[in-house]
């Protein structure tokens, strides 16, 4: 089922350490408080004037400001043609940055609607800042399909001594709503949705706390999505999902309505979140669709104990349920993990 788990923003609670085969830079200080998001930049060029959406030294300025009033520690990229595209954003002394192995089919094409314009590779990818300590897995080349120009996944994971993977992705675009494979332009967003399945199955036999991040291109939301219903599996407590912008309606384009862009989250890593601070929009309206967070709970009686099992009963109920979980969450130890969704239109 869906649970309206407050608004973009999420934080979950995880002691930072180090993994064996983590990468971060020597001798830096690991942060105590760690915010991802998800970013789609856009036809994002190496160089000026470039692809689908050409920008200038002007612009890629203007989405270097942007990147640091969202003030994320590990943003998962969509729409990015290379690393040295993304770096230009997220400088490297600051960041590492990791883009998906695909090979370039080196086909182009135009840009639909722009002529004169020809599009560049798009990738997925993660910008990570420095001395935030991660591990590197294989990308999920399985999305591709054996199509050289779907996009694969890219799988990291944090290094704490209670891991967290996460996979940042974007799935074939022209099917948000459709109900079967046989619906128009669905057909290849649904062959995807086994590969996605299985990578979150392996991710629950392991035992270790997920999110997927990234564009769906799916109104996954909406009342009895055919997509999110394979998925989400409620009947399974480990398996039962929350889709973090439940309950929200994207608000900056009036003829968009729901988002597609977006964080899910297994219960291991529901069971580790903490309220966010309030927190406005750096960008306005135009820029971002990331409302205003949960409030923090009334009281925390001491000594509560974690809940267990699904979200039930009303927006209310299922509201109070997750600000139990907050009150159950160790502290003051450990450190904050704070999860949020920057959609597409974080765009000068």
């Amino acid at each position: 089922m869906l649970k309206p788990v407050f608004s973009l923003f999420l934080s979950l609670i995880l002691l930072v350490g180090c993994a064996d085969q983590a990468v971060q830079a020597p001798h830096a200080p690991v942060p105590t408080e760690l915010r991802i998001a998800t970013w789609n930049m856009e036809h994002l060029a190496e160089r000026d004037g470039m692809g689908c959406r050409p920008r200038r030294q002007a612009d890629y300025a203007a989405l270097r400001g942007y990147a640091d009033r969202l003030g994320a520690d590990v943003i998962a990229l969509q729409e990015v043609e290379s690393r040295a595209a993304a770096e230009r954003v997220f400088l490297p002394e600051r960041y590492t940055v990791i883009m998906s192995k695909r090979p370039d089919s080196g086909r182009g094409g135009g840009c639909y609607g722009k002529k004169g314009l020809a599009i560049r590779k798009q990738d997925v990818g993660f910008a990570i800042r420095k001395g935030v300590p991660f591990t590197r897995n294989p990308d999920v080349s399985d999305l591709g399909l054996g199509n050289p120009d779907l996009r694969w996944g890219v799988d990291i994971t944090l290094g704490t001594p209670k891991p967290i993977r996460l996979l940042a992705l974007h799935l074939k675009s022209g099917c948000n709503s459709g109900h079967a494979p046989s619906d128009r332009d669905c057909d290849v967003l649904f062959a995807q949705l086994p590969v996605v399945e299985r990578w979150i199955d392996a991710r629950i036999s392991e035992g270790v706390g997920f999110a997927i991040l990234g564009d769906w291109n799916r109104r996954l939301a909406s009342r009895k999505d055919a997509f999110w219903s394979e998925i989400d599996r409620p009947e399974q407590p480990e398996a039962d999902l929350v889709l973090a912008d439940a309950g929200q309606r994207a608000s900056c384009k009036s003829r968009y309505h729901e988002f597609i862009d977006h964080i899910v989250l297994d219960p291991k890593a529901v069971r580790r979140m903490v309220p966010a601070p309030s927190r406005n929009s750096p960008m306005g309206c135009r820029k971002t669709s990331i409302p205003r967070t949960i409030a923090p709970p009334p009281s925390c009686s001491e000594g509560a104990e974690p809940m267990q099992g699904n979200f039930e009963g009303s927006a209310e109920e299922k509201l109070a349920q997750v600000q139990a979980l907050m009150c159950a969450s160790p502290a003051p130890t450990t450190d904050l993990f704070i999860i949020t969704t920057a959609d597409r239109n974080i765009l000068p």
